[in-house]
């Protein structure tokens, strides 16, 4: 599996200090986006719109320092490396959950280990979020179900909670549309209604109503109205998958 491009968000109140950094980061491939905040608050701006898998972050900083930043974003940085002329703040540093601390000035060889360390970390995320998403844990009537996603074939939005249709069986999960739709993505499912997810190996077809509107025909016969919103979407879906993409 390809790995997504990693972006990047680089914090200094020093602009040498930052263009060090996306000098180092330019051309490595992994990297996607590369954004730069001369400021606490400007970070913190930057963590809550974009979401980046990878920050560094300068320790001292006016009025909004390294762990102001860490205390306001909570837990939306998957990975974060300190970077700081200062080496007081180490031990509170790894203790804030920083994967690494990189002491100015340092070499490339430095720089070089704790982007690897990145990667990994990012890397083995991703797989075990994969991992996690290939079964959902059913709870009802006393008893926890694991069931396999593969084995869904289509899911409904009841409010808070989804129905998730198995051949003749429903099972229902506290767990909205939305959230299933991101998790899901990758496992072949996609949406074809505000209200419904199809699991795509199940699509036999679509129908011509007629008052214009299509349907989708599963495997089972089952038929299941096609918003024109996300009509586009789910025929780029199944001709991607026809074409061996």
């Amino acid at each position: 599996m390809k790995r997504s491009p990693i972006h990047v968000l680089v914090v200094d109140d020093e602009e040498l200090a930052r263009r060090n950094l996306t000098l180092l980061l330019d051309g490595d491939p992994d990297i996607g986006t590369v954004t730069e905040c001369q400021s606490g608050q400007e970070a913190v701006e930057a963590i809550t719109k974009s979401k980046p898998d990878l920050v560094f972050l300068d320790v001292q900083m006016p009025e909004c320092g390294g762990f102001d930043v860490l205390e306001l974003v909570g837990n939306r940085i998957p990975v974060i490396i300190f970077v700081t002329a200062y080496d007081d703040y180490a031990l509170r540093a790894f203790e804030a959950g920083a994967l690494d601390y990189l002491l100015k000035p340092f070499d490339d060889t430095r720089f070089a280990l704790a982007l690897g360390r990145a990667k990994q970390r990012l890397a083995h995320s991703a797989q075990s979020a994969n991992a996690a998403a290939e079964r959902l844990v059913i709870k009802s009537r006393g008893q926890v179900i694991f069931l396999k996603v593969t084995d869904i074939d289509w899911i409904e939005a009841a409010g808070y909670y989804a129905c998730l249709h198995v051949g003749g069986e429903t099972h229902i999960i506290r767990r909205t549309l939305s959230d299933l739709e991101h998790d899901l993505e990758e496992q072949g499912f996609v949406r074809i209604h505000r209200s419904t997810i199809v699991n795509l190996e199940r699509v036999a077809g679509l129908v011509l109503q007629a008052e214009g509107e299509y349907q989708v025909v599963l495997t089972s016969k089952v038929q299941l109205p096609l918003s024109r919103r996300f009509r586009k979407h789910l025929q780029e879906r199944l001709g991607a998958r026809s074409t061996g993409d």
